[in-house]
């Protein structure tokens, strides 16, 4: 049975609220499940199991499956798909608030992310993830396409979104997903994404809040020059400073943000030093 029929059968319906689309194209549930490129000796950590149709397909593949739903209407039928699958943990909650360590048996198991992230959470999960101890060796997530371009961008083009992805880890744009594959049908396209963890961190944590401090700065005003966008995001210093400060490490202080790429934004870190840290 396919997710719509389960809902049926259970009398249940897609709560709105926690932007639920179920998918039911068999082809690009076998899709992701290929991309996650799955031997018997991984584990796997799905978000958001919906009705088990992707699980079974991963529990088929994979040693061990760990699927998350925040959903407690699912529990039932989700149990009832999957009770012949002994590989299969399921567990009740929010992936937000859950220690990743102790769901997939500890710091130093390996392990790869599968997930259709609700849209209006991406952002908050797919940091969630990336900034997690341990550290996935791959996700395949399904966002919404808008979300996935922003993902992979490249200078020009950046957001916030796409250097704090980026800053972590390797994305990859793997394939488109109509609205019609899905149960409700979205408004919008999806689209499948490939992210692999960077294996050497770009900064060590201690200054990471003031990187991101600074790049949120910078991106508070995308249409002010780079200057006056960094001047006005942290309030501490006039922008003529920071402009001479920027053409010091050879950047444009006329530049825009979005043009900046993640070599850059290390460099503007460090040398407006302890502007990010207050």
């Amino acid at each position: 049975m396919n997710a719509r029929q389960i809902l049926n059968r259970w009398n249940l319906r897609p709560d709105k609220k926690l932007g639920q689309n179920f998918l039911l194209d068999q082809t690009i549930l076998d899709k992701i499940v290929a991309a996650a490129d799955l031997t018997l000796d991984d584990v796997v950590l799905e978000i958001g199991a919906g009705t088990g149709a992707l699980t079974e397909r991963l529990a088929k593949q994979a040693g061990r499956v760990v699927a998350v739903e925040i959903d407690r209407r699912l529990l039932p039928p989700l149990q009832s798909v999957l009770a012949d699958f002994e590989n299969v943990t399921l567990i009740q909650g929010d992936i937000l608030t859950l220690d990743l360590a102790a769901l997939i048996g500890g710091a130093n198991v390996p392990y790869k992310v599968v997930a259709n992230l609700p849209y209006y959470i991406t952002s908050a999960v797919l940091r969630h993830l990336l900034e997690a101890t341990p550290q996935s060796q791959q996700m395949i997530v399904t966002v919404q396409r808008e979300v996935a371009k922003r993902i992979v961008a490249e200078p020009g083009q950046m957001s916030l979104l796409a250097v704090s992805v980026q800053f972590y880890g390797h994305p990859e744009l793997l394939f488109r997903v109509k609205p019609g594959s899905f149960y409700p049908a979205p408004e919008v396209e999806s689209a499948v994404v490939r992210l692999v963890p960077r294996a050497d961190p770009l900064l060590p944590r201690d200054e990471r809040a003031s990187f991101f401090r600074i790049v949120r700065a910078g991106f508070s005003q995308r249409r002010k020059q780079l200057h006056n966008a960094l001047s006005a995001g942290l309030g501490q210093s006039p922008s003529h400073e920071i402009a001479t400060t920027l053409r010091k490490i050879g950047i444009d202080p006329r530049r825009r943000a979005q043009t900046l790429n993640l070599e850059e934004w290390i460099k503007t870190t460090r040398a407006l030093g302890d502007l990010g840290d207050s």
